[in-house]
């Protein structure tokens, strides 16, 4: 029954009850239709209280709104952060927003621990994708990103443990963001060197 589509199983219903009004036992009517004697009663009683309106189909699949976690007020809550703050501008540990920097920051602001996997459904309801780096730049050189990894970065790795800073690598936008936070957080915090990745069009 529950494999037929919706109007098989409407006109699986209607039957059942021309055949009990004809007088037939439930027995009966299960062994002529191909139903248990429960289903059989069930229909019969869906009738009795609701007429034809019970002999409907209804809409199948979970409820809208089912099996989310965290209230909508929440939800607002947590985009709103989002989309105002980097992750460790909120004290994360996490350099740009990603499914694991999303279920720590719902943690500690709604006290709920999702999995991993269910914060892509999360995220793809409020609207944030992942973005995937092009193969090659619009434009590529292969010899100046060569020469910049080879000169240029070097070097920036080397100012940054002079000073004990922290490299990482993110787009020319992010980087922008994650210095002018370095710039007002306070002098004895830890510089931040960020790599932009446009430089070799990828991320590490």
């Amino acid at each position: 029954m529950r494999k037929l589509p919706a109007a098989a199983q409407e006109e699986r219903r209607r039957q059942v009850i021309g055949l009990r009004e004809s007088g037939l036992t439930y027995e009966a009517i299960a062994a002529q239709v191909g139903l248990t004697r429960t289903g059989v009663f069930d229909i019969c009683r869906r009738f009795a209280e609701q007429g034809r309106a019970g002999l409907a189909s209804g809409p199948r699949g979970p409820a809208p709104g089912t099996g989310r976690f965290l209230e909508a007020e929440q939800e607002a809550q947590v985009r709103a952060l989002i989309r105002r703050h980097t992750p460790d501008e909120l004290g994360l540990p996490f350099a740009l927003w990603s499914r694991a920097a999303v279920r720590m920051l719902i943690e500690r602001q709604c006290g709920v621990r999702l999995a991993v996997r269910t914060m892509s459904t999360y995220l793809a309801r409020w609207g944030f994708t992942a973005e995937t780096p092009l193969r090659r730049a619009y434009e590529p050189s292969p010899k100046a990103v060569l020469r910049w990894l080879r000169q240029e970065y070097p070097a920036i790795v080397a100012q940054a443990r002079r000073e004990k800073g922290t490299i990482f690598w993110g787009t020319r936008p992010a980087c922008a963001r994650m210095m002018g936070a370095a710039a007002a957080s306070p002098p004895k915090a830890g510089r931040r060197w960020c790599a932009p990745a446009t430089s070799a069009r990828g991320w590490a």
